[in-house]
């Protein structure tokens, strides 16, 4: 069914934002090699992700840092750091800080994101931009790509007060543009956010798995779609009243 309003994701769904964290540890922690004590490469490498599995698998946990994403991964190399026993807390922060910013100068729009999205503007298809995290970090994101003009509505977590996957904010998004949750499609990465929750309500929900992983083995979701690229949204679409 041709949809009455599509709600998208934004981080790494419209921008490569947080995808390939082993290698982006990988590149930052070789600029401070020899700066761990006796811990070789390999053990600190291990070590991040293990602390950034321990921070970002706790719903609680991940509620509270994704506000302030600076803060958290100085929150996460300061465990990883304990866990090595390493102390030196202006390494901690220099390193984490200079995590943050590889990942800021590698965020990119995916390959033809912004031609999706007008494109779907074109057929008169209503969208709304629905993401976590804190408002002045995810509003940097949407200026910087110039991404606002996309959009009928933007809700971000820090300035609504609620994010995903809470159903008031799907309900609200809803009632901006006066749809139902058969007629409303909610397109993102996070499995249990953009496919799970929508679908307890009734919406059309489709995983974008952007970065060609595959669904984890065993999850048990099961997307009503899955696509690759934004671009795949409009097919069909010229063929459906």
């Amino acid at each position: 069914m041709r949809p009455a309003a599509i709600l998208l994701d934004l981080d790494d769904t419209i921008l490569s934002s947080l995808g390939g964290q082993r290698e982006a540890w990988d590149a930052v922690l070789r600029v401070y090699e020899g700066r761990f004590g006796d811990h070789e490469h390999g053990t600190v490498h291990a070590g991040m992700l293990d602390a950034s599995r321990s921070l970002w698998d706790d719903a609680d946990s991940h509620r509270e840092w994704r506000q302030d994403i600076r803060a958290a991964r100085r929150e996460l190399v300061r465990r990883a750091f304990t866990a090595l026993t390493l102390d030196d807390e202006a390494l901690c922060h220099e390193l984490a800080d200079a995590f943050s910013d590889h990942r800021d100068e590698a965020m990119h729009l995916f390959p033809g994101a912004v031609d999706a999205l007008e494109a779907l503007r074109a057929r008169g298809i209503p969208l709304a931009l629905i993401t976590n995290g804190g408002a002045p970090a995810q509003r940097a994101k949407i200026e910087r790509f110039d991404l606002a003009r996309h959009f009928d509505h933007i809700l971000v977590e820090g300035e609504f007060g609620k994010g995903k996957p809470e159903p008031e904010v799907f309900h609200h998004l809803m009632d901006c543009f006066g749809t139902t949750p058969e007629t409303t499609w909610v397109v993102g990465d996070n499995l249990e956010w953009e496919v799970v929750a929508p679908q307890k309500l009734g919406m059309f929900a489709i995983w974008c798995d952007a970065h060609r992983r595959g669904l984890p083995q065993d999850c048990g979701v099961v997307p009503d779609r899955i696509i690759h690229s934004l671009a795949e949204l409009l097919e069909g679409l010229d063929d459906q009243p």
